[in-house]
């Protein structure tokens, strides 16, 4: 088991997780045009899982399917991309990864803006991580929609 990032500390080249849902890679780390901080990930999500219903106050993410298919909840809507498709996921917004099949369902992330794993508001969790309650109406209907998925994957 690898020892917690302190609060506050950047990613850096070579930073990766085991999680339920699968694994990530940090494969770049740098400042955009803009002066922001970059992150690039690497996400691997498991046949048959789904990361938590999050937002993030302090950066966007791009998420591109490098393999697989990805089922995506953003601001109560469901989407499914298929390999190289992309979304937008805005600072601020409710979002979640899934993956409804039976294959490994990859994921490139790149994220802007300040990228810290601490940056995370978690709504809902499937293995049992700590939440929070919102009565924000995205997350009330992205919450409807996490449960259902949920129950199509039987957790």
């Amino acid at each position: 088991m690898k020892p917690e990032k302190p609060i506050g500390a950047r990613y850096a080249v070579g930073d990766m997780d085991i999680r339920p849902w699968g694994t990530y890679v940090v494969q770049a780390v740098g400042v955009n045009a803009a002066g922001e901080e970059s992150c690039e990930k690497e996400i691997h999500i498991n046949a048959g899982q789904a990361l938590s219903l999050q937002s993030h106050d302090h950066r966007r993410e791009n998420w591109r399917v490098m393999a697989g298919e990805l089922t995506v909840i953003l601001d109560g809507k469901r989407i499914t991309l298929q390999a190289g498709q992309t979304i937008q996921i805005p600072k601020g917004s409710v979002h979640c990864m899934a993956n409804l099949t039976e294959r490994t369902c990859i994921v490139k992330e790149l994220q802007h803006g300040i990228c810290r794993e601490e940056d995370i508001h978690r709504y809902y969790d499937a293995n049992g991580r700590k939440t929070e309650e919102s009565a924000d109406e995205r997350v009330v209907a992205s919450l409807a929609l996490y449960k259902k998925l949920l129950e199509e994957l039987d957790k």
